[in-house]
């Protein structure tokens, strides 16, 4: 554990406090006493840590801030982070122009039209891991049999990536997203899955199929290496996340039986609880980051060109000033201002398709299990504290 650097006010990552859905109290603390504070991170470097919803908005939105890893003072949330950023960035690494250019190759692949034409092939895979984990058996691993492999299968089908090398992809993701991986791990993992989607990326160049793979290179305008990691981005992120957000949302929900009762009696309220749970849980735990180009102040304090800022996106979803009662999950809120998918030029470009596996996951959860229950302890549950994406390891459920 680093120690916080003088003139800082903690180290972050933070520990997590007794509610293991809450952000870290030490967040949670500096947003009521110094929204905008300095930390230290995992290699003693300062950053800057924003914490209220007003100005994470404000900084996201910015094009001061940059994205781009390779620029001094980018804070990095630890080793394995800096390292899985080295060489070859992703376009969610860069700025505008090119960040620009590079994604609107796959803007209209996540359209809500296009996306929403999916529902009928979503729910069929959902409706069938629900019949093999149900069939003959009365409890699961919902993380395992269920949470992972639904969006799993949906971004291979739309990669056109095969399935059945699922075990190999996911274990190279696991890598990739902890924050405890060496550089030598997340090196060694990056390489695996970049050689892999490479040689893929090769293979459909001689027999092309309806995939998002296959429209890239249809395209002419990049490289194999180039695909191969836009196919890398979208299949770590397009899994792990909506993953994730699935079992833990089906745990809060359990751990506040009014909020799934009413979901129960109102099953036409989903997509609003979705955003609900989004905004409550916000697995995105360590924050977004930037590096200011040029001095800008925000929420009253100067930051400087050069300095990094990491926007706490958990924090800022349950800001009292935009989100009253922000420490209770409420089904009931119109909670569309969330910032769980980011904002400014860089918000999550899958959203529609991470919100419409949501729905559906939960829905046919709730409705076909109608005796959902916690098969272990509460305090037996394994949270990813060490992941960068938050969730939990596996969620034993009984019916």
């Amino acid at each position: 554990m680093s120690t916080a650097a003088p003139n800082t006010r903690f180290a972050h990552p933070a520990a997590r406090g007794a509610c293991p859905f809450a952000p870290p109290p030490a967040y949670q603390q500096a947003q009521q006493q110094e929204p905008i504070s300095r930390v230290s991170l995992w290699d003693g470097a300062p950053s800057w840590l924003v914490t209220r919803h007003e100005d994470v908005k404000a900084v996201l939105s910015d094009a001061r801030f940059s994205s781009d890893s390779s620029r001094s003072g980018f804070p990095f949330i630890s080793a394995g982070a800096r390292q899985l950023n080295a060489g070859q960035p992703t376009f969610i690494r860069m700025d505008d122009p090119e960040h620009a250019r590079l994604r609107r190759m796959l803007t209209g692949e996540f359209m809500i039209k296009k996306v929403e034409a999916m529902r009928p092939e979503v729910q069929r895979i959902a409706d069938d891991l629900l019949d093999r984990m149900t069939t003959g058996r009365t409890g699961a691993d919902l993380v395992h049999e269920f949470a992972l492999p639904l969006p799993s299968l949906v971004i291979c089908l739309l990669l056109g990536v095969p399935y059945q090398e699922h075990d190999f992809f996911q274990e190279c993701s696991r890598i990739l997203l902890r924050r405890d991986a060496s550089p030598e791990e997340v090196d060694a993992a990056r390489e695996r899955l970049s050689d892999y989607l490479i040689q893929l990326t090769e293979a459909k160049r001689a027999e092309p199929d309806d995939g998002i793979l296959s429209r890239l290179i249809a395209r002419g305008e990049l490289s194999t290496e180039e695909i191969g990691l836009m196919g890398r981005l979208l299949l770590v992120a397009g899994h792990e996340t909506t993953a994730n957000m699935t079992a833990l949302s089906v745990l809060a929900l359990l751990r506040n039986p009014d909020q799934l009762d009413h979901l129960r009696r109102h099953p036409e309220s989903v997509p609003g609880a979705v955003e609900e749970l989004l905004r409550y849980l916000t697995i995105v735990h360590s924050g977004l980051t930037r590096v200011a180009t040029e001095d800008v102040e925000v929420g009253g304090v100067r930051i400087r060109a050069g300095e990094g800022v990491i926007c706490m996106i958990n924090t800022a979803n349950r800001d009292a000033g935009e989100f009253p009662d922000g420490d209770e999950l409420d089904l009931t809120r119109d909670a569309r201002r969330h910032l769980a998918f980011g904002f400014g030029v860089h918000q999550c470009l899958g959203q529609p398709l991470a919100r419409l596996e949501l729905q559906i996951a939960l829905d046919t959860i709730l409705r076909r299990l109608p005796g959902l229950r916690l098969d272990v302890p509460f305090e037996d549950v394994r949270f990813r504290g060490e992941m960068l994406i938050y969730g939990v390891h596996e969620l034993p459920i009984a019916w």
